[in-house]
């Protein structure tokens, strides 16, 4: 069901509530609210933000997400870490690039400890 924002006819007129807008979770096909639930005062519906999020993704990107899901799914995670670091460093994906590092300690690499010149 979506919520649909209201608010009252006149800013001198309604209670708090109405006159600052408020949201009611109503079914599309109802009656859209004439009156305020709380005081009765005259309200009416308005046209609120959107707001949503587009991902727009490049066949490329799709083609390198199916390759890295592919080597995840047979254990081949050190083809996804270096598929996965590669197209990172070029697009500047950081959650790729976490998935990259994910895949290399799966791989068995160990990034915890540094190498030291004990000469």
């Amino acid at each position: 069901m979506p919520i649909y924002e209201y608010q009252a006819e006149g800013p001198e007129k309604g209670c708090t509530r109405c006159r600052a807008g408020f949201e009611y979770l109503q079914g599309v096909n109802e009656v859209p609210l004439s009156r305020c639930p709380q005081c009765g005062g005259r309200v009416k519906k308005i046209i609120s933000w959107c707001h949503t999020a587009v991902i727009d993704s490049s066949p490329e990107y799709d083609r390198v997400e199916r390759k890295v899901a592919e080597y995840e799914q047979t254990g081949m995670h050190s083809h996804a870490a270096e598929l996965a670091d590669k197209y990172s460093h070029q697009t500047k994906d950081k959650l790729l690039k976490e998935r990259a590092l994910e895949n290399y300690k799966k791989a068995g690499y160990n990034f915890d400890s540094t190498p030291t010149n004990d000469s």
